[in-house]
C-alpha cells in the first residue's frame, strides 16, 4: 500500500464507510474527501485518461451510494476496499478498450502517471505524489517493470512472465523484492509523516 493509500486508511473510519453504504450523506461526503484524491490517481495510472479516470470515480462512488456495492470490516480496511474496487473497474475498462491504443496510453516513458487535477490536489497530496515517484523511481529498473505490470495493467505473474520472457519464479521474485522495497521506503515516510 503506497503513502497516500496508508494515509488514507489511517484517516477512514471503518464505521463511516459502512454509514456511507447505508445512505449516511455526511459519512459519504468524509469517505469521498478521504479517499477520492488516491483513487483518482489510481486510475489515472491505470488508464491514462482523465476523463476515464473521472468516469470510474464516479462509477465506484454512485455504485457505493445506491448500495450496490457494501464494505465489509471483516475484509480489509476501507481504502484496500475502494482501492480493489477503482482497480477492478479501470482493469475492465482498459481490457475492453483496443489494445494498441492501450499501450499508448499507459506506461509511456517520461509521462508523470501520478498526476492529479489541481482540484483534487493539496500540499499533502503533493508530498506524497513526489515520495510514491521517488520511490518508484528509486526501484531497479526490471522490479518497477514487473510492478508496473501487474498493478497498473492488471496481469498476472504468468502473463508478466510471457511478456518479458522470464521464468516465473524470476518474475514472482522481482514482483517480491520490488513490493518489499516500496513498502520499506514508504513506511519510513511514513513514520516520519506521523512523528513531524
Amino acid at each position: 500500500m503506497d503513502t497516500a493509500a496508508q494515509h488514507a486508511a489511517s484517516t477512514i473510519d471503518p464505521k463511516a464507510a459502512i454509514r456511507a453504504g447505508k445512505g449516511d450523506d455526511q459519512a459519504f461526503n468524509q469517505l469521498y474527501d478521504q479517499s477520492s484524491t488516491v483513487l483518482f490517481s489510481l486510475a489515472l495510472r491505470i488508464l491514462g485518461s482523465r476523463e476515464e479516470a473521472a468516469d470510474i470515480l464516479q462509477e465506484v462512488y454512485v455504485d457505493i451510494w445506491k448500495r450496490a456495492v457494501r464494505y465489509d470490516v471483516g475484509r480489509g480496511t476501507p481504502i484496500a476496499w475502494l482501492i480493489t474496487l477503482t482497480r477492478s473497474r479501470a482493469i475492465e475498462r482498459l481490457r475492453a478498450s483496443d489494445p494498441q491504443l492501450r499501450r499508448q496510453t499507459t506506461l509511456t516513458e517520461g509521462t508523470d502517471h501520478t498526476a492529479i487535477p489541481r482540484k483534487f490536489e493539496s500540499p499533502a497530496d503533493q508530498a506524497l505524489r513526489t515520495v510514491i515517484s521517488k520511490t518508484l523511481e528509486d526501484l531497479p529498473k526490471t522490479h518497477r517493470q514487473a510492478i508496473e505490470l501487474a498493478y497498473y495493467e492488471g496481469l498476472l505473474p504468468a502473463e508478466i512472465a510471457t511478456r518479458l520472457d522470464l521464468p516465473l519464479d524470476a518474475v514472482m521474485t522481482r514482483l517480491k523484492l520490488g513490493m518489499s522495497q516500496l513498502h520499506e521506503s514508504l513506511h519510513t515516510y511514513w513514520e516520519q509523516d506521523l512523528s513531524a
